[in-house]
């Protein structure tokens, strides 16, 4: 008898109608990720307040925090679609063990910027930038930030043990505190208040790190009160090679998928910065107001993998393609909603960062190009989570190297090269259609061979 088969109490997700179930995990899931993409345009809406010269800065700075944020993001939906396939299979020691283990693995991954920001910081600020204006504050956003990210790796990793099992307002909620602590203590750290002196951009990393450890706390505390299923073994320690060793094989594809994000700010920075430093300025903008679109994108996707894993280690077909195809309408439906916001309403957006004329004509014609290629793009992201939640990151990979690299830099390259500034946007469009079509036809193929595995003989 499968292990499923055995519980008397079925979870939510073999029983509970599948449109309702993913809108149930996913809007939390959404809303929380839309909370945490606050502390980085918060950040840059109270930054552009000092000047155009250090939201430069911070946007040269972004792609390196974006790297941190990939490996995080890809240990949490290892661990995610590892703990959530053992509760379907109810072996209740070894998803304890995968918690542990997923923990360790975070602590490890963020000791690695600790070291670079203590040893590094100068040679990696010198590749990013060498203007002498945005240097010093690029290096000291930086190094706040990378030299205290072990907040932000427990924080995402740990939310991601109550999005296993489903609870996702005890995740959203958790996310809250450390978005909360970082919106107060921005104004108060960057401009100085309540006689505290102004710290700049120091202030604006001081603010962030202060409320990923608050949320960090907040999630360990919460997840240990309030999600028995999921809580960590520490006594007696549990490290679990074997859980390791599947975090990695699904999580790597996912931080290399992630980190194509860091890889693509790098590389259309190096394109535009020759051109103009407000076309630097714009792009980091764009892209923070840009996750308000991604966020909830891969909220949902997120939101899919457990209900996948659960149901394929349960061998229910029927769930997973509902999930799937639910998943993909839902995504479609945000994307439609946040290409009309904006197509309609680029000026006002960028407004909100203190954008200047040059800033203004730069921006409004290129957030209308790209915004018309946001339907492929959220047909792309949701299909890779879903294959992520029977086991195989391969396919998010692919389209995610596709339409962040390995289509998309070449193209601006030869466009900024030939046809100038306003040109390069339309770059967007080749890589976003490609992506998805190859996406669509790889995930369709993984998806008949991986249920073709559990369908009854």
């Amino acid at each position: 008898m499968h292990p499923a088969s055995q519980s008397s109490n079925p979870n939510k997700m073999e029983t509970e109608a599948v449109p309702k179930l993913v809108i149930s995990m996913a809007v939390p899931f959404m809303l929380s990720l839309l909370i945490q993409n606050l502390y980085n345009v918060v950040d840059s809406i109270f930054v552009s307040r000092i000047s155009e010269t250090a939201l430069t800065a911070t946007s040269l700075a972004y792609p390196v925090q974006v790297l941190a944020i990939a490996i995080c993001v890809g240990l949490g939906v290892g661990a995610n679609a590892l703990i959530s396939r053992l509760l379907g299979e109810h072996r209740s020691d070894d998803v304890r063990a995968a918690a542990t283990t997923a923990l360790l693995l975070a602590g490890g991954f963020s000791l690695l910027f600790t070291l670079t920001a203590l040893f590094f910081i100068d040679p990696l600020v010198s590749v990013l930038t060498k203007d002498p204006a945005t240097v010093p504050m690029c290096r000291e956003y930086l190094s706040v930030c990378m030299l205290f990210c072990f907040g932000q790796f427990i924080e995402i990793v740990s939310l991601r043990f109550m999005q296993a099992s489903g609870k996702m307002i005890l995740s959203m909620f958790s996310m809250m505190i450390g978005a909360a602590v970082n919106l107060i203590l921005d104004p108060i750290l960057i401009f100085g208040m309540f006689s505290l002196p102004a710290m700049g951009v120091r202030g604006a990393a001081t603010a962030t790190v202060i409320g990923q450890w608050c949320g960090a706390v907040a999630a360990l505390l919460i997840n240990h009160r309030f999600n028995p299923e999921v809580r960590p073994a520490l006594r007696p320690f549990r490290w679990s090679p074997s859980s390791a060793r599947e975090i990695l094989r699904i999580g790597i594809p996912t931080m290399i998928m992630h980190g194509m994000n860091s890889v693509m700010n790098f590389g259309v920075n190096r394109l535009l910065l020759p051109f103009s430093s407000s076309a630097v300025a714009f792009y980091g903008v764009y892209y923070k107001l840009q996750n308000f679109l991604t966020m909830p994108l891969s909220g949902l996707g997120q939101a899919v993998i457990p209900i996948i894993g659960y149901n394929f280690d349960a061998r229910n077909t029927g769930r997973i393609r509902q999930a799937i195809k639910n998943g993909v309408l839902f995504s479609v439906a945000v994307a439609a909603v946040s290409t009309l916001l904006f197509q309609s309403f680029p000026a006002q957006l960028l407004s909100l960062f203190n954008a200047g004329p040059e800033m203004l004509s730069i921006g409004v014609p290129a957030i209308r190009i790209i915004s018309a290629t946001y339907l492929f793009s959220a047909v792309t992201t949701i299909l890779g989570f879903s294959v992520s939640g029977l086991g195989n990151g391969v396919v998010n990979m692919v389209g995610t190297s596709l339409r962040q690299v390995i289509l998309l830099l070449p193209a601006a390259w030869v466009l900024i090269r030939f046809r100038g500034l306003s040109s390069v946007w339309y770059a967007f469009w080749l890589s976003e259609t490609a992506a998805c079509l190859i996406t669509v036809l790889y995930s369709r193929y993984v998806v008949r061979k991986r249920l073709r595995s559990i369908s009854p003989v």
